[in-house]
Order: structure tokens, then C-alpha cells, then sequence
């Protein structure tokens, strides 16, 4: 006799109880149908992943366990399918994450988070009491153990499950997306659980959460540490796996999506970022400025993969400084989308700020100053437009000019979403070849005229930065994977360059304190991963 057991990759949301048990109960429904015996939700999918404060709330509690108790009554005529739901549990002045199996009406019992991640973008510990009791249940003859998440990043909590007579391992996942990360889920998955001699379940959140993206692709994992099925990537997604005793079983319902490129990674994860930002948060439109350059290209193209055409507004904002080709390039690519498009000149508006300012600067020569006073008068016509309208702003900086501070603040950085703050610039050129793969819609020579933020004449990006290959390595090597000083330049980089862009990233720190939020797509990004002082006298 065999167990079906279904993954429902669903996306939950922070806060949406009821919303987040109709989810659940669909789910769990649709898998009945299919003849499901077992189906495990993700980690916390009654209340969302991660509510951080909510967690010191004695309501949010209140309403779990209220939700939690209606949820097993809904599912009461579900006979004999087992459904495991991620929620928190406060007992005894303790908090724990935690989820439980409901069966027939009533709750089988609950399993208690052991390893709390205190690291990158979690801080577990500040919220949980960690938990080191196994919980296993028998559904056909075989037995399940459940582990949350962390558990399986060591190998303690699969061995407890193990000792206590589990065969197969279900783990409820709230495991955000970063750029290669599933190929690191197998390795820590064979090396702490498989080793144990168990199978697995892995059923992870998808969806955006402020700047977190979970990107799903679920898997089932054998004794060998083979996959066996696996779920799609940023999407919601249910299969159905079969397992006879511990060993799951291949067949034609369960399936393994095909890996995708990095490049169809990211951007699939930004459109879902994107969307779910705007959709669960109820704004009813979004509007950019569109420049003729990469960087609003590409967010152009995310936006109305995301929200649909009818969704987006460009606006137009030139300069005396912009070049014709940015007009040209800038009407293409609406015109290719279908998207509103306006064009508002800052011209007037520009020769108002000099005029008004001309007895202050008097005898001092133009400089950035005049360059930043264009940005900011972008800036403040979108969010005029915003306030009146409704739309949220997105904004269109890198993160190759959010490490060196090559933005404007209250100009080209205000906005409410700053979608590609976490993507470097050579990623963005990469980003838009892939999205022309799937139907050309960002003109060729967007991506082939040297970068410029047109605030003065001829200007490039490279006037007053290093190429953006050799900023983006040192900003990697630097900021995503903490390497010195020294072991930067001893791979190959000139002392001026690595000395002169960590020096941008230390002293730009409080530009970035200022920025919106935005999609994480890296393992570090600007935010919850990066929490440096900004008034600091230490030099490397």
C-alpha cells in the first residue's frame, strides 16, 4: 500500500489569516481529490513568512490559534487526509514556530521548531524559544517525522527525528530565493538528512514578502539523496508524490521542473517580487521615468510582465541634457509594450531652480549640485503624480550606484519600490537579453550606447566611475563575500580601484538607510543583510 503525499507550494500572506486558511484549505481540497493522504503546507502558511513584530503581539496569537481551530473544522470532512500547517504557538510566556497535523476534525499534535536562524535576513532568536522534542505519526504503515526549515541545516533534529522511528522527513520551508540557492538546498539536505537514512519532503513558501522573494521549487529527496520531483520556480504549484514505505516513488504526476538559466531565475523572481508587492499591499497602478537607458528599460519590462500593461505609466522627463536618441529609444519600447506614456519637460522647472539660486551660487561653477537639482525635480513630479493618482512609484537604480552612492537622493531615489536596487549592473544588461529571448521589447541600442545619467552634456557613467565589470567584481568580493582589502587586490585589482569604490560603499551608507525597499536576489543585499554604521572612524 502506497502514501500519497502532496506539496502545496502556496503563497501566504504576512497578516492574511483568513485569506491564508482559504488558501490552505483549497489546497488541501484540490489534493483529496487527488487522493492525497498527507499534505504539507510551508513553514508559518497560516500567518505568513516572516510577520517579524507580530510575533510580540499577544493578538496575532489569539487570532493563529482562533484561525488554526476553524481551519481543522473546515477540513473535518477531508477523512483521513493529514494536513500539516505552519503556524506560531505561544505557551507558557514561550513563543515557537511551529506546525501541526490536523486529521478528521482534530489536531493529531504539533511539532516545535529546534534550530532558530540567526543569520542573513532571519533573526529567529529575537522572536522564538527553540524546541528539541521529535514528532512523528504514522499514516499507512509508514512514518512521517516533521522538521521547520533550519532543523535540516545540521544534523541534530533529522537524527532525533530519525531515533524516534521517522522513515520519511517532512520539512515546511520559508527559504527565500537568492541567485544559485536551490543547488545549495540539495547539498545540506544530503548531508544532514539523507546521511540519516531518511527521504524528504521539501515544501517551500513562494511569493514576495517586502523585499524577501520565495521562490518555491519544492523537491522530494530519496534515501541516496536523488531528487525525485520538484515544483516550479516562483509559482504556486501542486504534486502529488507517491512513497512506498520510505522510498518515493516515480511516476507520471510527479514531475522535475527543469532548472532554469540564473537570468530566467532572477527575472522570473523580480516579476513575482514586483507582483505581489503592489498586489498585497493594494496599490492600483505603478509609474516609472522612463530615461532611454538600461536600468528604467528593464524595470519597464518587469512592471508589465507583473502587473499587465494597462497597469504601468512612463513618464518622459527631459532635460536639456537628453539626447535625441533617448526620446527615440524611450517611444520604441512603449510603443512595443502598450503601455501609457507622457512626456513632461523639466526644462522650465530646472531654469526656475538656477534662476532662483543664481545670487546664492553666484562666482561658483556648475557641478553636481546642478546635476542633483534635475534629479530631484524628477522626482518630485513623480510623486506629485503618485499622491495624486495613487500609483506607486518604482524607482530605477542598481546596485552598482547604490554601493557608490551614483544617485540622487529625493531625486532618481525616491519611489516606493526600488525593484532592481539588488541587481548589478552587468546583471541588468545580462537580464535584458534574457527578457528580449521572449520577445524583443527593449530596443538593441538601449543595451549596446554607453551608460549616462544625461545631467550634463556627453556625460557617461564612466567619467566618474571604473568600468562597471571591475566595479561590480570589487563590490561583490567586497560586499557580498567580505573579502578584504588585500585579498581583492591580490586577485588582480588595481590598489586605486578597490581603494577607491569600498571607499564609496562605507561613506554612502546613509543614502541607502534612505531607500525604498526592493527585491533581494543575491545571498547579500543592501537591507536586513547589510548593517553597517554609517558614522564609523574604522578603515580597513
Amino acid at each position: 500500500m502506497t502514501v500519497k503525499v502532496a506539496i502545496a507550494q502556496i503563497n501566504s500572506t504576512v497578516g492574511d489569516l483568513s485569506g491564508n486558511r482559504a488558501r490552505i484549505a483549497e489546497f488541501a481540497r484540490r489534493a483529496a481529490q487527488q487522493g492525497a493522504d498527507i499534505v504539507l503546507t510551508p513553514e508559518l502558511s497560516l500567518v505568513g513568512y516572516p510577520p517579524e513584530d507580530l510575533l510580540l503581539r499577544q493578538a496575532f496569537y489569539d487570532k493563529s490559534a482562533e484561525t488554526l481551530i476553524a481551519l481543522t473544522a473546515e477540513l473535518a470532512d477531508l477523512h483521513d487526509v493529514y494536513v500539516v500547517v505552519g503556524h506560531p504557538v505561544l505557551q507558557d510566556g514561550e513563543r515557537f514556530n511551529a506546525a501541526s497535523v490536523i486529521v478528521n476534525g482534530a489536531l493529531l499534535g504539533t511539532y516545535r521548531k529546534y534550530a532558530l536562524p540567526n543569520v542573513a535576513v532571519f533573526d529567529e532568536k529575537r522572536y522564538f524559544s527553540s524546541a528539541d522534542t521529535p514528532f512523528v505519526f504514522e499514516v499507512k504503515g509508514v512514518r512521517f517525522g516533521l522538521n521547520i526549515c533550519e532543523d535540516t541545516w545540521n544534523p541534530h533534529a533529522p537524527a532525533r527525528a530519525r531515533a524516534a522511528g521517522a522513515q520519511v522527513l517532512l520539512v515546511p520551508n520559508g527559504s527565500p530565493f537568492h541567485m544559485n540557492k536551490q543547488h545549495l538546498r540539495y547539498d545540506v539536505m544530503r548531508s544532514n538528512v539523507t546521511t540519516q537514512g531518511l527521504s524528504l519532503v521539501y515544501a517551500n513558501l513562494v511569493g514576495g514578502q517586502d523585499e524577501l522573494i520565495f521562490d518555491g521549487n519544492s523537491f522530494v529527496m530519496d534515501q541516496q539523496g536523488d531528487v525525485t520531483a520538484q515544483l516550479k520556480h516562483a509559482q504556486e504549484d501542486l504534486q502529488i508524490v507517491e512513497f512506498d514505505g520510505a522510498l518515493p516513488l516515480a511516476s507520471a504526476s510527479s514531475c522535475i521542473t527543469p532548472t532554469l538559466s540564473v537570468e530566467a531565475q532572477v527575472y522570473q523572481a523580480l516579476v513575482l517580487g514586483v507582483r505581489d508587492y503592489i498586489g498585497k499591499n493594494g496599490f492600483p497602478s505603478v509609474l516609472l521615468g522612463l530615461s532611454g537607458g538600461v536600468d528604467s528599460a528593464l524595470v519597464l519590462a518587469i512592471a508589465v510582465d507583473a502587473l499587465g500593461a494597462d497597469k504601468v505609466r512612463c513618464i518622459m522627463m527631459p532635460s536639456p541634457y537628453t539626447a535625441e536618441i533617448s526620446w527615440v529609444d524611450s517611444r520604441d519600447m512603449v510603443k512595443r509594450l502598450g503601455v501609457r506614456y507622457d512626456e513632461i519637460s523639466i526644462n522650465d522647472c530646472f531654469s526656475a531652480f538656477k534662476s532662483t539660486l543664481a545670487k546664492e551660487f553666484e562666482g561658483v561653477a556648475e557641478d553636481t549640485t546642478e546635476e542633483n537639482i534635475q534629479a530631484r525635480i524628477r522626482g518630485t513630479l513623480l510623486m506629485a503624480l503618485s499622491n495624486k493618482f495613487g500609483a506607486i512609484v518604482l524607482t530605477t537604480g542598481n546596485k552598482s550606484e547604490m554601493a557608490v552612492g551614483y544617485c540622487t537622493l529625493y531625486g532618481d531615489m525616491a519611489g516606493g519600490f526600488a525593484v532592481i536596487k539588488d541587481i548589478a549592473k552587468t546583471l541588468v544588461y545580462r537580464l535584458c537579453a534574457y527578457r528580449n529571448t521572449l520577445g524583443e521589447v527593449i530596443p538593441t541600442r538601449i543595451l549596446t550606447r554607453p551608460p549616462s545619467a544625461e545631467l550634463r552634456r556627453d556625460q557617461t557613467d564612466q567619467d566618474s566611475l571604473p568600468p562597471y565589470d571591475v566595479l561590480d567584481a570589487i563590490m561583490q568580493m567586497y560586499m557580498e563575500e567580505n573579502q578584504s582589502i588585500a585579498e581583492i587586490e591580490a586577485a588582480g585589482y588595481r590598489s586605486e580601484d578597490v581603494q577607491r569604490i569600498t571607499r564609496l560603499i562605507k561613506i554612502n551608507e546613509y543614502k541607502r538607510r534612505q531607500a525604498p525597499v526592493g527585491c533581494r536576489v543575491t545571498h547579500r543585499a543592501f537591507g536586513r543583510d547589510w548593517r553597517y554604521p554609517i558614522t564609523s572612524k574604522f578603515r580597513e
